[in-house]
C-alpha cells in the first residue's frame, strides 16, 4: 500500500477515534442496551444510507489510490459521516474489523441476472428447472484463506492500531430466511406454482436448504469462525446488539451460535397465505433459529398477518415492522414484550427536496400508535437520496425533533 494512502488511512482513522471518544457514544451505547433488555426510554432512532452511500461518498471523492485502501477509506469516511453529520444513535466505536478473505461456494448450481442498469431492476434465469435435478445441488463449502487475512490484518494494525482496536471478523450475515436461496434456484414465480404443483418436492428442497445452512452453522461454530455480535454489531434488519445476556452464561470463550443474535425473514413470500408460510418457510427456518441465545425476524414483509406463526420463534426479541404493516395491529400484537423495530418508507427521502410535513406526520403517528412499546425507528433500504446527502441528515433531525416533541 502507497505511503500516502496510509496516510490518508491513518488521518481518517484519527477522527474516528475522536468521535468515538465523545461522551455522547456511552450515552447511545446505554440506550441502546436498554432497549435491547426492553426497558422504557424514548424511541431509538437509526438510519442507514445503504445503496445511497454512493451518492453521499461517491467514489470520486475518495483519496486512496489502492483497491483495499479505499474500501478502508469508504469505511472510515462512513463512520465519520455518521458521526459527525447524522446525529442519530448509531454509537461510533473506535473498532476496525477486518473481514476474513475466503470463497463460498454456490449450491452446486448458479442463477445468471440480466441488469440493464446499475441501480435498477433486474431479473434472472433461474437453474433448477426440473425437481429431477435436485441430486446436482451441493451444500456451499467455505475455504479461508488465514495467511491473507492475516496479512491485512497486520496492514491495518500497523496503519492505525494505536487509534483503532483491529481485529479479524468473519463477514457472514445471520440471513437465514431459505426463501431467498429458494427463490434464486427456482424462481420467485415458480415457487408460487410450486406450493400447488410440486408440494412434495418444494419441500424436500426446503430440508435441503434448511440442512445446508446448519451444516455451514457447524462449520463456522467448529473452526472458531464465530464472533459475538452483542455489542456494537448490526443485528437483524436494523439495530444494534449491546446486551448483557449474551453470550450464554456458559461461555468459556469459543463462540457458539446459541451466543449470538440470529435472525430469519422472507420477504419473497408476501403472497402466500399464512399457512402456506408456515409450511413451506417457517418449519424449516425454525431448526436454524433454535441455535441462536436471542433472535430478530422480519424485514420489509409486513408479519402483521402471520405474527401468530412468527412469534413462536425461540428466544424472540426484536420484530421488524415494515411500512407495509398494520402499525396498529403489530402496537397490539407486540406490546412491551418485544423491540417495535419500526420502518418508515424509505421513499421519504428519496426525492432531491423532503416533503419535511409529511415526514412529520407519519413520525407523529407512528409514534402516538406505538405509545406503551419498546421502539426503534430505523430508516433503512434506502436506495438513493435523490442525489442530495443533506436528505438523510435532515430526515435524522426530524425524527430526534418529533421524538423529543412527544416525549415533552
Amino acid at each position: 500500500m502507497h505511503a500516502n494512502d496510509k496516510a490518508i488511512l491513518r488521518r481518517l482513522a484519527g477522527q474516528v477515534a475522536e468521535l468515538a471518544a465523545r461522551p455522547v457514544e456511552d450515552e447511545k451505547r446505554k440506550l441502546w442496551y436498554a432497549v435491547n433488555s426492553l426497558q422504557k426510554v424514548r424511541p431509538l432512532i437509526f438510519c442507514s444510507p445503504e445503496n445511497s452511500w454512493r451518492e453521499i461518498l461517491p467514489k470520486e471523492s475518495l483519496l486512496c489510490e489502492d483497491r483495499l485502501a479505499r474500501d478502508w477509506e469508504l469505511r472510515l469516511r462512513m463512520e465519520i459521516f455518521w458521526g459527525s453529520q447524522m446525529n442519530d444513535d448509531r454509537v461510533i466505536e473506535p473498532i476496525f474489523p477486518v473481514s476474513y478473505v475466503f470463497h463460498r461456494t454456490n449450491w452446486g448450481m448458479e442463477e445468471t441476472y440480466e441488469q440493464v442498469a446499475e441501480r435498477g431492476s433486474f431479473r434472472w434465469k433461474a437453474p433448477l428447472t426440473d425437481y429431477k435435478d435436485m441430486d446436482k445441488l451441493r451444500f456451499p463449502k467455505i475455504t479461508v484463506d488465514y495467511e491473507a487475512t492475516e496479512q491485512r490484518v497486520q496492514l491495518a494494525q500497523e496503519i492505525f492500531g494505536d487509534l483503532l482496536r483491529v481485529g479479524a471478523r468473519f463477514s457472514c450475515s445471520w440471513h437465514k430466511g431459505l426463501s431467498r436461496i429458494a427463490a434464486n434456484l427456482r424462481g420467485l414465480e415458480q415457487i408460487l406454482y410450486d406450493i400447488y404443483d410440486y408440494p412434495d418436492e418444494l419441500l424436500r428442497l426446503m430440508a435441503f436448504l434448511r440442512d445446508g445452512l446448519l451444516a455451514e452453522l457447524d462449520f463456522l461454530e467448529e473452526n472458531n469462525l464465530l464472533f459475538l455480535n452483542n455489542r456494537g454489531e448490526y443485528v437483524g434488519s436494523g439495530g444494534f446488539g449491546y446486551t448483557n445476556e449474551l453470550p450464554a452464561s456458559d461461555f468459556a470463550g469459543k463462540v457458539r451460535t446459541k451466543d449470538l443474535w440470529g435472525f430469519a425473514e422472507s420477504q419473497e413470500t408476501v403472497g402466500i397465505s399464512p399457512a402456506a408460510f408456515e409450511e413451506f418457510v417457517f418449519q424449516f427456518q425454525l431448526p436454524i433459529l433454535e441455535r441462536f441465545g436471542l433472535n430478530c425476524y422480519g424485514c420489509c414483509e409486513p408479519l402483521d398477518l402471520r405474527w401468530d406463526i412468527v412469534k413462536k420463534t425461540p428466544r424472540l426479541r426484536r420484530v421488524s415492522v415494515s411500512p407495509w404493516a398494520d402499525w396498529a395491529r403489530m402496537a397490539e400484537q407486540l406490546q412491551d414484550k418485544y423491540i417495535y423495530s419500526l420502518k418508515p418508507n424509505p421513499a421519504d427521502i428519496a426525492l432531491p427536496n423532503l416533503d419535511e410535513e409529511h415526514i412529520r406526520k407519519g413520525l407523529r403517528e407512528a409514534l402516538k400508535i406505538t405509545e406503551g412499546c419498546v421502539l426503534e425507528i430505523i430508516m433503512k433500504d434506502v436506495t438513493t437520496v435523490g442525489n442530495n446527502p443533506q436528505n438523510v441528515v435532515d430526515w435524522c433531525r426530524i425524527a430526534r425533533e418529533e421524538v423529543e416533541n412527544f416525549s415533552i
